[in-house]
């Protein structure tokens, strides 16, 4: 590969990057056009890196292509919801008693260490604990043995990501004492109680699934 490859590739990785962050967060609402101009100018950027990233987004479900040359930020719905919500109980579930029944002292302390630095992540802003965040719900499910099963897993948890974002706008959302939450998922693995965990990982999901409906059908 040569130089000018070299930089292509990277100003496509950041501007995938970016604007997928813009669409998780909601800085680009669900549904509006993407013109790419507007996002050329905005990225300082060119038009084909971004049109690539684009591309990138639209396998990831985060963007739709509208037409053979518009794209706009996947519209969200509360039934959009309740298919990911159904699917992210399946999948994870699934990948959570695989990875509790082949588990390893090696994986128990991974999970211990995970969950510590989303603990810290918390405690330094949204953006280190939304990484950890990540990392502790993955870490749960990565000792599945099903790679596949992990990547689906790990693509459903960005798609809810911008519908927990506006769920936590809701009054109630801030009541829940999600670090409670956590650490009952995390004790029931390390005690190797597969039903257990399962329930609470559920049942975690659920609370947002709860507030997200009401936020959605005042919206």
């Amino acid at each position: 590969m040569n130089v000018i490859d070299g930089k292509d590739v990277s100003a496509t990785r950041t501007a995938y990057l970016t604007l997928r962050d813009m669409i998780l967060t909601g800085a680009l609402p669900a549904g509006q056009k993407l013109k790419i101009e507007e996002l050329r100018a905005m990225l300082a950027t060119g038009a084909s890196p971004v049109r690539e990233a684009l591309s990138l987004l639209t396998s990831d479900m985060l963007v739709e292509r509208i037409d053979q040359r518009g794209f706009r930020a996947a519209p969200a719905s509360l039934a959009n919801f309740d298919e990911i919500f159904s699917l992210r109980c399946v999948l994870e579930e699934k990948a959570l008693r695989q990875s509790i029944a082949a588990a390893t002292a090696e994986w128990e302390e991974r999970l211990v260490l995970s969950h510590h630095r989303m603990k810290r992540g918390a405690e330094e802003g949204v953006e280190p604990f939304e990484t950890a965040h990540k990392a502790f719900h993955m870490a749960l499910l990565d000792n599945s043995g099903s790679p596949m099963l992990e990547r689906f897993c790990s693509q459903l948890y960005d798609l809810n990501i911008r519908y927990r974002n506006l769920a936590a706008g809701g009054p109630n959302y801030q009541k829940r004492n999600i670090a409670a939450e956590h650490e009952m998922i995390l004790n029931a693995v390390i005690r190797g109680d597969a039903d257990a965990a399962s329930a609470c990982l559920l049942t975690h999901y659920r609370h947002t699934g709860d507030y997200l409906s009401e936020r959605l059908t005042k919206l």
